[in-house]
């Protein structure tokens, strides 16, 4: 098991957001509450699933110091930050506000307007970012999710980068859904890059390959189970009936994409929490999807079980 200090079970966390889109602080605090209270190690804030890209400067700002407060119940709670932007001068200021206001770690989207950018170009891009950001103490975790970004992190990228970096640049999250990619990771850099599966059927394999752990979606549902696989794993075992709910946990999500609306509509249907709004261009679930979203996650595979 990988043993970086940042290792372990993190949920991608919704945004709570109230009708008019203003953030819903005490909402923000209850699923942080109800993540740490279900085997979470943390959260990450403003990633893909927390509609990051969706919000200001400012915005962004008062949702990290919102949820900071949630160390006064779960002191080791951790809060990651997603930070990164394809302007480079943004995704500075946003990480070092993330640093400046508490978080442990950011993951930070390679700069995704320009796509045919070459490794030496992307390379210069994270150098600056992490020596103009990224204090001593602080962690920089790629976000490799090629399918939305259209910008791959090659591996020799990050092993430059490790090189570079030892101690801030930790490693990355792999949201690329590919198990020979899971696969390589592991292959080309051991324990020696922190890499966070971003798939929830690869999370197994990804920890066979020397992962440390994952940042998912579906940990908004379906933390315990995940945490039961990142156990078994300490022990040198495997829990393959947690990691089937998981599979087919996220078979629910990919058939009823985007995730935050399904997962906002999941949770006030299962766990009671607020109908959150999510913010233009996404669209709430409209009643006949919402309804047969719950019937499938009810009923294919069983997932309810797991709850």
């Amino acid at each position: 098991m990988n043993q970086h200090p940042l290792a372990g079970v993190y949920a991608a966390a919704v945004t709570p957001l109230n009708p008019d889109y203003t953030l819903d602080a005490d909402g923000l605090l209850r699923l942080l509450d109800f993540l740490a209270k279900r085997g979470c190690h943390g959260a990450l804030l403003l990633g893909t699933t927390g509609e990051g890209p969706s919000f200001s400067p400012r915005e962004r700002r008062s949702i990290i110091q919102t949820a900071q407060r949630i160390r006064q119940q779960h002191p080791d709670f951790r809060i990651l930050a997603g930070t990164g932007t394809p302007s480079l001068e943004e995704s500075i200021a946003l990480t070092r506000q993330a640093f400046e206001l508490g978080c442990e770690a950011v993951l930070v989207l390679p700069p995704y307007y320009y796509r045919n950018a070459s490794l030496e170009g992307l390379l210069l891009w994270y150098t600056q970012l992490i020596e103009r950001s990224v204090p001593a103490g602080g962690y920089l975790l790629g976000y490799h999710i090629p399918r939305v970004s259209g910008v791959a992190l090659p591996l020799d990228l990050l092993a430059r980068l490790k090189d570079r970096f030892p101690n801030r640049f930790a490693g990355l999250k792999d949201s690329s859904a590919d198990a020979a990619h899971a696969r390589a990771l592991g292959a080309r850099f051991g324990d020696r890059l922190l890499v966070l599966n971003g798939t929830d059927r690869l999370f197994t394999l990804a920890l066979e390959h020397h992962a440390g752990g994952c940042i998912t979606a579906l940990a908004n549902l379906l933390s315990p189970q995940l945490r039961q696989v990142w156990e078994a794993h300490r022990a040198g075992q495997r829990d393959p009936l947690a990691q089937a709910q998981l599979d087919t946990g996220r078979d629910v999500l990919e058939r009823f994409p985007p995730a935050p609306p399904l997962l906002k509509s999941l949770l006030a249907e299962l766990h009671a929490f607020p109908q959150w709004a999510v913010k233009p261009p996404l669209l709430p679930l409209e009643g006949r999807t919402r309804k047969r979203a719950l019937l499938h996650w009810r009923t294919r595979g069983k997932v309810a079980g797991g709850e």
